[in-house]
């Protein structure tokens, strides 16, 4: 596997080509996913080691990158884009949320809501986000799963495993209790449910949308009452002189 890396995006290419495989074929559906929560959750580790397998445990100052690759699903080659955020605080009860943290919610397909669960403050968080997302997503659409990060460090827990269960089950989300250092599968499968939730809702949406485009435009009601009108008083013309 060959990555080819910028400041703002990670895309996954094919070992000995200069290109990704997208490039040559057809654009690909696109899938836009929006990683949020607390600070020091590990959101970017866990993005990094969807995109390339690998876990690297010390970032600099989370600036809310943008993280591209292809991945193949069901068959269908998709173009994802994961949106990295800085982490979210509660302040006086209520989440402190920045225009900039809204537009990346809004922009997203899917979420994901990770907390620590070393960090019991960061498990605070979850409700509040979720409920964050549904108002900025009204209809209840957008796929969200739960993500509970540092699994393996168990011996300075704050939050037992069962608990994010319970409130990721209440909110009508799937969750997933990972390592991001020490399991990539769990990591992988966050993410592909992600991918299968939002490409069916397009593929259900698309052939309507199909449909729709194929319908001719019908003509302006005006102009059709005018050539009616026209034969009408053309049809009468004919008939007087006819009976002269």
């Amino acid at each position: 596997m060959r990555l080819t890396q910028s400041m703002c995006t990670i895309a996954e290419c094919a070992p000995g080509g200069d290109a990704c495989p997208a490039a040559a074929a057809a654009r690909p559906r696109l899938v836009k996913i929006a990683v949020v929560g607390g600070s020091g959750v590990g959101k970017t580790a866990l993005v990094v080691r969807f995109l390339t397998r690998r876990f690297i445990g010390d970032y600099e100052r989370n600036a809310g990158n943008l993280y591209s690759r292809h991945i193949q699903i069901d068959g269908e080659m998709l173009a994802i884009q994961v949106q990295d955020t800085p982490g979210v605080q509660i302040h006086e009860h209520s989440l402190d949320c920045n225009e900039q943290l809204n537009r990346c919610i809004r922009w997203a397909d899917a979420l994901v809501i990770v907390f620590s669960i070393t960090d019991y403050k960061s498990y605070e968080l979850l409700s509040h986000l979720y409920h964050h997302v549904r108002q900025l997503h009204p209809g209840n659409t957008v796929p969200v799963v739960i993500v509970a990060n540092k699994a393996d460090l168990l011996h300075i827990k704050e939050v037992e495993p069962q608990h994010g269960l319970q409130l990721a089950n209440m909110l009508g989300c799937t969750f997933y209790e990972v390592s991001v250092s020490e399991n990539y599968n769990d990591v992988f499968n966050a993410f592909h449910l992600l991918c299968k939730e939002v490409s069916k809702q397009q593929t259900t949406s698309t052939p309507e949308r199909r449909r729709t485009s194929l319908i001719p435009r019908p003509k302006s009601p005006n102009m059709q009452d005018l050539k009616r009108r026209f034969k009408q008083a053309l049809s009468a013309k004919v008939r007087t002189v006819t009976s002269v």
